[in-house]
This record gives C-alpha cells, sequence and structure tokens, in this order.
C-alpha cells in the first residue's frame, strides 16, 4: 500500500475506546469543513465492529446535523439497536465537542440465495488512457485557491479517473450526469468489510456536484455554498476497493436550494456492487467567500 492508502486504511480503522465506543482520528482535506466522506467510513467502521463477521452490511442510511471540524478527532457511539434471527441493525452517532454531527443507521444480513437482477453498466471508455484527477489539477494548478493548492495537488489514497471532464473554473451548463472510475492507490488486505468501509468513504466524492452541472456551476466558485444533508448506501455484492469502480452518478431534481443525486457503482466484471442516493443544499450566494 502507498503511504496515504495505509493512513487513510489506519483512519478508518478506529480506537476502541470503551464497548461501543470508538474514536476516529480526522484528516484534512481542504474543505471548508470535515469531509464527509470519512463520518461515513468511520460510522460504517464502528457499527460492523459490534457486528459478527459473518453478517455483512447491505445499507447505511445518514443524516449530516453540523459541520465536522479537521482538526479535532470524532468519537462515534453505537447502539446496538437488534439482533435478529438474519439481520442486524446498528444507530450509530458521531460527536465533536458533546455534540452529534451525524447520525446513521445500518443492516446487516447473513448471505443467503434470492432472486437476481441488476440494471446494466453504462457502455464508457475504461480508465488505462484517462488522467487522474490529481493530474488534472496540476495543468490548472495556477488558478486554485492558495489556501487549498497543497491539499488538491498532493498524493490521495483514492485514485479518481473522470470520463466527464469539465472546467470547474468556466464551467458550462450540461446533461447532470457523471462518470468516473476509482480505486484505492495500493494493494488491500481480503478483509471484506475494509472494501466496503472505503467505499463508504469515496462515495462521497463528486455526488453531491452532479445537481450543479445544468446549471453550469463549479464547487470551485466562491459564490456557492454546498453542503450533503444526508447519504445513503446499499452493498450488493462483495467488491474489491483497490480494483477499477465505475461511479455512475445523476441528478434528477434540484429546488428549493437543494439537489438530490443517485450513483450506482459497478465493477470491471459489470456487475452492480452499490448504490448510492444523496440530497445536499445548493445555494448560489455573492456574500459567501
Amino acid at each position: 500500500m502507498s503511504h496515504v492508502l495505509d493512513d487513510l486504511v489506519d483512519l478508518l480503522s478506529l480506537e476502541s475506546i470503551e464497548e461501543n465506543l470508538f474514536r476516529g482520528r480526522s484528516q484534512d482535506l481542504g474543505f471548508r469543513q470535515l469531509y464527509g466522506g470519512q463520518v461515513l467510513g468511520q460510522s460504517l467502521s464502528a457499527a460492523s465492529q459490534t457486528v459478527e463477521p459473518e453478517r455483512h452490511v447491505h445499507s447505511l442510511h445518514g443524516y449530516f446535523l453540523r459541520p465536522g471540524d479537521a482538526s479535532l478527532p470524532v468519537v462515534y457511539s453505537v447502539d446496538r439497536v437488534r439482533d435478529g434471527g438474519s439481520f442486524s441493525t446498528r444507530r450509530v452517532t458521531a460527536i465533536q465537542k458533546g455534540q452529534p454531527i451525524f447520525t446513521c443507521s445500518a443492516s446487516f444480513q447473513y448471505d443467503e440465495e434470492g432472486f437476481d437482477h441488476q440494471a446494466q453498466m453504462p457502455d464508457v471508455v475504461g480508465p488505462e488512457n484517462l488522467p487522474t484527477e490529481v493530474e488534472l489539477a496540476q495543468s490548472m494548478a495556477d488558478r486554485l485557491p492558495e489556501r487549498i493548492r497543497d491539499k488538491v495537488l498532493c498524493a490521495r489514497p483514492i485514485e479518481v479517473r473522470p470520463i466527464t471532464e469539465r472546467d470547474p473554473f468556466n464551467p458550462k451548463p450540461g446533461e447532470p450526469v457523471k462518470y468516473a472510475w476509482f480505486r484505492a492507490d495500493g494493494n488491500l488486505p481480503d478483509t471484506p468489510a475494509l472494501h466496503k468501509w472505503l467505499l463508504a468513504y469515496a462515495s462521497d466524492f463528486g455526488l453531491l456536484t452532479t445537481s450543479l452541472l445544468p446549471q453550469g456551476k463549479s464547487v470551485w466558485q466562491q459564490d456557492m455554498q454546498i453542503a450533503s444533508l444526508d447519504h445513503s448506501l446499499w452493498f450488493h455484492r462483495d467488491l474489491r476497493a483497490d480494483e477499477w469502480l465505475l461511479y455512475a452518478t445523476d441528478s434528477p431534481w434540484a429546488g428549493n436550494a437543494r439537489g438530490f443525486n443517485r450513483g450506482s457503482i459497478y465493477n470491471r466484471a459489470g456487475q452492480l456492487v452499490a448504490s448510492a442516493s444523496q440530497e445536499g443544499l445548493i445555494r448560489h450566494r455573492k456574500d459567501w467567500t
């Protein structure tokens, strides 16, 4: 593993400080607040560590309640809501400064046989000859705000290769659909739960901004106030986060200062491994700097 991926795996593993109570470090990615994907991945890690390994997470539904502080650790309190014959349910609250910043419920299930169908994977180009997000950022480094330039241009644990490219400093209105390939930047151990924690972490990248595409707006524009309000994930099958995954996102609706977004995640074999949805705040504010 690269050192940045090794650090992310450690970040998601958490420290157990009491029964049903965990603590996680935070990382500063240069955003105005703590990156939501960190809280998603760590919350899922906390919940998973209170469930028997034979039960695998199949869904997570969460709400972002307050902006997180990237300079402080996060404490995760897990409520063991129920352990039934087939399913286990956990409720997780992420806490900073004595206040909840995120809460979610996660459900786990034994593997069993059932009916099987899925949506077809979009016909898109493969990742091999596409530039990475870091390489694209390097080509416009002189236009990046100085306060976040180092964060944007540094090595990343998740390699992202966008198929749908747009100039974030001069965006044009377009269809609310995006495609990108992503994978962990290094080989990971054969621990199925870890791969799902990493997918939860990565699922927050680029999802909300899909709803900005029809407006010709970008997260890099200083007059845009953008924040995740909720996030849901469904895990359909085992996956490997260190192999290429396609993230196909679309936004069927925006209004009332909110944007709704959906994501489908496929492996290279065309199997739908996970689905995501998210609603977020999207305000055009001239006083927002």
